[in-house]
């Protein structure tokens, strides 16, 4: 592309017809969306769906509960681990893991 007029106008056309397609796919998603809404379907993930031997941390309960006893913090033991904390409080909560010494 130059600096010349026809350049400029090229350009600004194929800019603008990009934005038009941006809008007509965001348009389609959102009429999908709400059908589906009216057929009542609901979307996303289901709330409670993730299952234990799915959890990210399944099978390290013995590993979790020495490394904690031996006095690292929860964030110390989910780096090691490789997940976020909130991630390793949830599971210790949902697995009803027993901590004390």
């Amino acid at each position: 592309m130059g600096d010349d007029i026809q350049s400029k106008v090229l350009a600004f056309a194929f800019g603008l017809s990009a934005e038009i397609e941006r809008n007509l796919i965001s348009q389609r998603t959102k009429e999908a969306l709400e059908r589906k809404r009216k057929e009542g379907i609901v979307l996303g993930r289901p709330k409670g769906s993730s299952k234990p031997h799915q959890f990210k941390l399944f099978g390290q309960d013995n590993k979790i509960i020495k490394l904690l006893r031996t006095g690292l913090s929860l964030n110390k033991v989910a780096r090691k681990l490789k997940v976020h904390r909130s991630t390793l409080s949830k599971y210790i909560k949902v697995k009803d893991l027993k901590l004390a010494v």
